[in-house]
């Protein structure tokens, strides 16, 4: 099983009409390759995946392949409830011949059990039928509220060997993602957390999906792919989860790009404030441009 090296949680950039400026997210994904970055994703939880509809993915899709971004460079998360719906934006992707899937759970109904979970992402496959291929189950129980257990996911392996290839794990939680990692060697296993990811690598992940790769890429690479520690950058999570993650990540793209564009959210979220921003870049200078004695 080859790596999967590092993805970019592509943030998504609005306009002053709330559209997508799709020239401005291509920009950005140019960027993050050609910062190391081996793939992009699109639609994640930092690209607002949730809130952006199946027309607006598909053009999204459509001008990412026509602009030269191979689509085995591309990942599309899919972040819905209704398994029609997951699978009606699964296929499309996969028809363009995306590199994976990045599927979350259902995450309207709360306290559901091991059972309903896995009857939902059998029902997903059973629409795609043949097309169903290449799937990392997403477990980000911090957002979906529906922690996947690692009883699930070998369930899941196990059910679809060939459609279940891998899992996001943005847990959080190190002694889950130890026990994903010593029972699923079979499993392209992506650490979501950056605080653990150097640690997740050298006990064999493959890589990861991450928003901070935006505006670090190459530092996060080296502990996706070589499991180099980098306590600034363990640092700066800390800095970030002070403030609504998707919002902050986006304003240090805007700084990196100089480009107040990024500073836009879509409701539910709301851009952090300029005190926020201010406090933000501090921590970041400090970390990252403070050059040693």
């Amino acid at each position: 099983m080859g790596r999967f090296g590092l993805s970019v949680a592509l943030a998504t950039p609005f306009d002053g009409a709330a559209n997508i400026a799709v020239d401005a997210m291509i920009a950005q994904a140019r960027r993050s390759l050609a910062a190391g970055c081996s793939s992009v994703t699109l639609f994640g939880t930092t690209g607002e995946g949730s809130s952006i509809g199946s027309d607006e993915r598909q053009s999204v899709l459509a001008a990412f392949i026509e602009a030269g971004i191979q689509p085995s460079q591309i990942v599309v998360g899919v972040l819905v409830a209704a398994a029609e719906d997951a699978a009606a934006q699964a296929s499309h992707a996969l028809s363009k011949g995306v590199r994976n899937i990045l599927l979350a759970p259902p995450c309207y109904f709360k306290n559901v059990s091991d059972e309903g979970i896995s009857r939902w992402f059998s029902a997903v496959f059973s629409i795609l039928g043949d097309q169903a291929r290449d799937i990392i189950i997403y477990n980000i129980p911090s957002v979906t509220m529906v922690p996947l257990s690692v009883a699930l996911i070998s369930r899941l392996r196990q059910a679809f060997p060939g459609i279940v290839t891998g899992v996001k794990d943005s847990s959080g939680d190190w002694p889950y993602t130890e026990k994903l990692l010593a029972a699923h060697r079979d499993l392209i296993i992506l650490i979501g957390d950056e605080r653990h990811l150097a640690k997740g690598t050298r006990l064999g992940g493959q890589g990861a999906i991450s928003g901070m790769a935006n505006f670090v890429a190459p530092e996060i690479r080296r502990m996706a792919e070589e499991g180099q520690d980098d306590p600034r950058v363990e640092d700066f999570v800390v800095e970030l989860l002070k403030y609504p993650v998707t919002p902050a990540v986006k304003a240090m793209v805007a700084r990196l790009t100089d480009d107040e564009m990024w500073l836009a959210v879509r409701p539910p979220l709301v851009s952090i404030s300029g005190e926020g921003r201010n406090q933000l870049a501090l921590a970041f200078d400090a970390l990252f441009r403070t050059k040693a004695a």
